[in-house]
């Protein structure tokens, strides 16, 4: 957003090699339109664009039975589609570049979880549509990473207790009246409260995911995929992607 907080902040560096572009990842029109902008405030368009880095995402929570389909078809138009329109925009660029296009997926793009489908199912796709590209790319020459964050709830703020609120409300009164009875509102306040408890849970440091995003893009040879997590995490994502689901069904759920 042109008129938003960050893009304030990013405009009062005044630097003269940063450009602030107005981008709704979820509109055709001004993603076509940024990326006839970045080509008309390239040195050289024929050299191209050096790298991309998708970073648009929001997320929600709420088991499947209270989750309406309008949430998992927003959730998946910014994390997902969002991805795949702005990559494929810039990806004429990026080409002539030899370049890198890097996503962020999460640590939920290799495992799931209660709760948490809506977002799962979109960073599942991007971790897949990186993949299909990596693949298709190797003959041009352009790199694809994929970086999976873990919790970093606080630092990024992505999840607060009052969206938490906010949430829980549209969950509980859009629910049709036989999810309500057959789940109950204990139940259901017990999942919320577990919500509200992971708002202050998580890395409180950046550091780690912006050190895996400059590797990704200036390393010669950069990974295919960082994970930058709290080691518990790491753990439970090599158990949940390794081994057989009985056995990290017994261990998780």
């Amino acid at each position: 957003d042109k008129d938003g907080e960050g893009s304030k902040e990013l405009e009062e560096l005044h630097s003269d090699r940063m450009k602030v572009v107005q981008l709704d990842v979820c509109s055709d029109e001004q993603v076509k339109k940024a990326a006839e902008y970045i080509k008309g405030n390239l040195e050289d368009s024929q050299r191209g664009l050096w790298a991309v880095v998708n970073n648009a995402g929001v997320s929600t929570f709420g088991e499947v039975e209270f989750t309406s389909m309008d949430t998992y078809r927003q959730v998946s138009e910014v994390n997902l589609w969002g991805t795949i329109r702005v990559t494929k925009a810039v990806l004429p660029l990026i080409r002539r570049a030899k370049g890198r296009v890097v996503n962020i997926a999460s640590m939920y793009g290799r495992m799931g979880n209660r709760l948490r489908s809506p977002y799962c199912v979109s960073k599942y796709g991007v971790e897949v549509f990186s993949d299909c590209l990596r693949y298709e790319m190797k003959t041009w020459g352009v790199k694809v990473s994929i970086i999976e964050p873990g919790n970093y709830i606080v630092a990024t703020g992505i999840l607060t207790r009052d969206i938490v609120a906010t949430t829980a409300n549209k969950l509980w009164n859009e629910a049709p009246a036989e999810v309500k009875e057959d789940y109950g509102k204990t139940h259901f306040e017990q999942y919320m409260s577990l919500m509200r408890s992971y708002c202050s849970s998580g890395e409180k440091d950046m550091t780690p995911v912006l050190d895996d995003i400059t590797d990704a893009i200036r390393s010669k040879h950069p990974y295919t995929r960082y994970s930058p997590m709290e080691p518990h995490w790491w753990i439970r994502m090599q158990v949940m992607t390794h081994l057989p689901g009985a056995i990290s069904d017994l261990l998780y759920f």
